[in-house]
């Protein structure tokens, strides 16, 4: 049996304001770095908040994903020892 997909518009409604607030900090790294020192004052600072971005949204669709798997295979019958459940 086949894991199922990750719900896609859940996921992109979830990521929604992260990703917003990804380009804000870029423009803000933009906009706030002096004039003349634009690129050299504003770079890092700039893929820091897309490298921040690009994590969350990476282990928001792996917990997804596992989330989805597990509402789609439901606990077994077995104890941790290997043994079935008696009532």
């Amino acid at each position: 049996m086949a894991l199922p997909k990750l719900d896609r518009k859940a996921y992109e409604e979830q990521m929604r304001a992260e990703f917003e607030r990804a380009l804000r900090d870029v423009a803000d790294a933009v906009d706030d770095a002096p004039q003349g020192r634009i690129i050299r004052d504003s770079e890092e600072k700039a893929r820091d908040a897309l490298d921040r971005f690009r994590q969350m949204a990476y282990e928001k669709a792996v917990q997804m994903k596992v989330n989805a798997a597990e509402a789609a295979f439901p606990p077994s019958d077995q104890r941790h020892d290997g043994k079935e459940e008696t009532a």
